[in-house]
Parts: structure tokens; C-alpha cells; sequence
């Protein structure tokens, strides 16, 4: 699904996230910071809407690497300081082990009174095992659901699930990942998710209606997600972006990737069709635009 598109695996394999942070750092890679209100506010909502469960929904970050969209959400703390923790001298000098009993920590410290729960889900096992180790998340699985169904372990998590949240990961799954997360789902699940214009979202969409929820698109925005590499991809992304009928003006023919916010939540909690706006691309079926 990626073709075209710079893969980063490699930074995902470390036992911490010092390469990642110093790999993404020139690239400016931004979409954490540009999710962090929007998640809070979701989880906040979410967490108000009494579904009779036996205890606070359960926050799912899909492809969660090493914990950042869970560092943002539940603690005092910014992107840009996460950039310059990580790449400065006493992060460098530190051993992996070191590094994440010093994290323990500072997140500790930081620890946002309103916190929710948060599993992770990414098939970089080095990453979530480290935001594990690290106090980010509570529960991390590496159950590649694009190949094969969920495994006991993040079966019996999906039951406490109420928001599943995504930055970017659009690019990898599909909507065979969200077919076996909301099929194992016990409690009602909304989905937040920032999907980048270069892939369709709409067979996600089809799914999500499948499970009764409605989905709404933010048109007010695009939020970049980061530069390009080089050249050929920043063609790639103009290109894909055409080929899907938006237009990369000002967008990734200026350079960077840029997403788009889909919010979907169950019909009885979002019962109203938004009303329809004008934006360049067609929104994909089954999805209302929301200014």
C-alpha cells in the first residue's frame, strides 16, 4: 500500500526511540503534536459517555511504535520537548535500559489527572516494549491483523476498548485491522483517525458503517504530517493525492504530507447527517463532511 512512499522500519527495530526521534527530527515530522488536542478532547468525550462498563474505556493507539501518541494524551508534556529529550547529551549516553527507567520517571511526574488507559498495537515488538517498559502504555500486543485473527491476549483487551485512535498508520492497514478489532469490541468504539490524502480511507469507512458507526471528515483542515524524503516522493504523494480527486495545491506540492481527520462514533451517540459542504474532494461513501 506504501509503494512510493519512504519506509522507516529500521528505526522502529531499535530498543528505544533515540533513532526514531533523530531520524524524523529534520523531516519535521509533526502529526503527534496536531493529534494531541484532538485525542484529549475525544478521550475526554469518550470517557464522559457512560456505556455501563466496569471501568474507564480503554484507549487503543494503532501502529503505536514507541508510545508518543500515549505520552501526548495522558501527560504535560509536548512533542517539541519529546524531540529534545530524546536527541540531547544525556539521552546519548545512556543505555537503552537507562534510558527507560529514566522515562518511568519523567512520565510519572507528568502524569495527567484525567489519564486514560492506553494499549498499544504495532508489530514493532522492540518499540511497544519499550513504551511498556517505559510506563506509556498498559497493555502493548503485536498481533499483525492485516494476516491473521487476534490472539487470546488482545482478544480478551478488545472487551475494555472504547476509542481506537491512528496517526497516520493508514498507510499500512487496512480495514481487515479494524474488521478483527471491532468484531472482538464488548463496549461501544469510536474511532479517531488522521489518514494521510494519499490513501483511501473509504473501505475503512465501509467497515466502520458495517459496525454501526457514522463517520464525519474535518474539512476545516489538512494537518501535515511531515517533509518529504526527496523528491520522488513528494511525485508519489502528489500523484496519489491526484489520482484520489484532491487537489496537492499547497499541500504536498509545497512539500510536506498532509492528513485528514475522520471521526466515527455509533449512530445513537452522533445521530445527525452533518451538512454537506463544499471541498475539492468527494467525500468518500458513507462519510458526511464536518466543518
Amino acid at each position: 500500500m506504501a509503494d512510493g512512499k519512504s519506509r522507516f522500519d529500521d528505526i522502529y527495530a531499535r530498543p528505544d526511540p533515540r533513532a526514531y526521534f533523530t531520524r524524523l527530527a529534520p523531516l519535521e515530522y509533526e502529526i503527534p503534536h496536531h493529534a494531541q488536542p484532538v485525542f484529549r478532547r475525544t478521550a475526554a468525550e469518550r470517557a464522559a459517555y457512560d456505556d455501563g462498563g466496569p471501568g474507564p474505556p480503554v484507549v487503543l493507539d494503532l501502529c503505536c511504535s514507541y508510545g508518543i501518541n500515549a505520552a501526548l494524551l495522558n501527560h504535560d508534556v509536548t512533542l517539541a520537548e519529546l524531540y529534545q529529550r530524546y536527541t540531547s547529551e544525556p539521552a546519548r549516553t545512556m543505555t537503552s535500559a537507562e534510558l527507560a527507567a529514566w522515562d518511568k520517571h519523567f512520565y510519572a511526574e507528568r502524569r495527567r489527572p484525567d489519564a486514560l488507559p492506553v494499549y498499544g498495537l504495532d508489530v514493532a515488538a522492540p518499540a511497544v516494549r519499550y513504551a511498556q517498559a517505559a510506563g506509556l502504555l498498559d497493555a502493548a500486543f503485536t498481533d499483525n491483523l492485516e494476516q491473521t485473527p487476534p490472539g487470546p491476549g488482545l482478544s480478551r483487551a478488545l472487551r475494555d476498548v472504547g476509542l481506537i485512535t491512528l496517526t497516520g498508520g493508514g498507510s499500512y492497514i487496512t480495514e481487515r485491522t479494524f474488521t478483527a478489532l471491532l468484531d472482538g469490541a464488548r463496549r461501544p468504539v469510536w474511532v479517531c483517525a488522521f489518514v494521510l490524502r494519499t490513501v483511501s480511507y473509504e473501505p475503512v469507512v465501509r467497515t466502520l458503517t458495517a459496525h454501526g458507526l457514522r463517520t464525519t471528515a474535518d474539512t476545516s483542515r489538512t494537518y501535515p504530517q511531515r517533509r518529504f524524503t526527496d523528491a520522488r516522493e513528494q511525485r508519489f504523494a502528489v500523484e496519489a493525492v491526484r489520482a484520489l480527486g484532491a487537489d496537492p495545491t499547497a499541500r504536498e506540492e509545497a512539500g510536506r504530507f498532509h492528513t485528514v481527520l475522520y471521526r466515527s462514533r455509533p449512530l445513537r451517540v452522533f445521530p445527525s447527517p452533518a451538512c454537506p459542504l463544499a471541498f475539492p474532494q468527494s467525500p468518500p461513501e458513507g462519510v458526511a463532511w464536518d466543518a
